[in-house]
Formats: C-alpha cells, sequence, structure tokens
C-alpha cells in the first residue's frame, strides 16, 4: 500500500515540471497591467521526429477505490502536460525514465491548481481523477514515430488515500 506524498516541483523534478503559480512568483504585467503572464513554467518537448503540438482535453472518470495502478505508460519522444480544469485534487503516479523499475513508481496528491508535465520517457499512469468525472488540458506530440510505450506491472500498486477529504 503506498500513500501519496504531496506534490512539489522539488519533489517532482526528476519527472518534469510542477504547473503552478507560487506565491511569490514573478511574473511579466501586460494587457496594460490587467493581466499578469507567469512565464515558461514547462518545457513543451513535442519536436522530434517533425513532432507536432496537439492540445487535448482529456475527460477522466475515478477508478474504483483503493486504486490499483496495473500499467505505466511512457513517451519516448515528447514531454506531455496535464492541467486540472475542474478544479479537484487528482493523483501522479510515475517513475524515472530508463528501464522501467516497479519498486521505484512515486505517487504524489496534485492539488486543483498543480499541473504536470513529464519529461519525455518518463514513466506514469493515465489521469487519475479522484471522487468524480475531472476534465485535464493536455500539450502533448503529434506526428510520425512510436511515441507510447505500455508496460503492465508485476505486482499492482494498491494506493492509500488519507481519510481526510481532499478538496
Amino acid at each position: 500500500m503506498v500513500i501519496p506524498q504531496a506534490l512539489s516541483a522539488s519533489s517532482f523534478s526528476d519527472f518534469g515540471d510542477v504547473i503552478e503559480v507560487q506565491e511569490n512568483a514573478s511574473f511579466i504585467s501586460i494587457n496594460q497591467g490587467f493581466t499578469e503572464r507567469y512565464h515558461d513554467l514547462a518545457k513543451v518537448d513535442v519536436e522530434q521526429q517533425n513532432g507536432r503540438t496537439l492540445i487535448n482535453v482529456f475527460r477522466s472518470t475515478p477508478l474504483p477505490m483503493p486504486i490499483q495502478i496495473k500499467v505505466m505508460e511512457r513517451h519516448p519522444l515528447s514531454s506531455q502536460a496535464f492541467m486540472p480544469l475542474s478544479g479537484y485534487p487528482y493523483l501522479v503516479v510515475v517513475a524515472k525514465a530508463g528501464e522501467f523499475n516497479e519498486a521505484a513508481i512515486r505517487v504524489f496528491l496534485a492539488q486543483a491548481n498543480q499541473g504536470v508535465n513529464y519529461h519525455a520517457g518518463t514513466w506514469h499512469h493515465f489521469c487519475l481523477a479522484l471522487h468524480q468525472q475531472s476534465d485535464f488540458l493536455v500539450i502533448d506530440r503529434g506526428g510520425e514515430g512510436h511515441n507510447c510505450d505500455e508496460i503492465l506491472l508485476e505486482n499492482p500498486l494498491s494506493i492509500q488515500l488519507d481519510s481526510k477529504p481532499l478538496n
């Protein structure tokens, strides 16, 4: 049984970028001062083999509790970014890029204001909405070439959520 840890830029740096606006983040003032631009929050990487950027919405339905992780995937040619749109926390399940190591899977609890951008090749589970169906803005790669590997876990991982509300 694994208990998710809080998602932060430092705890997630081996896997990708956390997309969020921190309390004291610097910004560029635009639109006659009515907009704060928090610039360049993730490295979108889609250009291998003439790839192009795709912008999608994924609608994810929560898995039954307790959540069982049975499969992981990776995108060897590109990054893949997820930004929650529905205002709910969600789970992020990852392992470092390279040869898959089932024992090194990490689980994070992402808040509704935190997105993630997986580096190319980072192993991850598909979107894990919690409690109700949730939409995610997804930025990834389209184009030629094989860009999705999946692997079945030898020992499915069970995730234990804390009993307090996840809001």
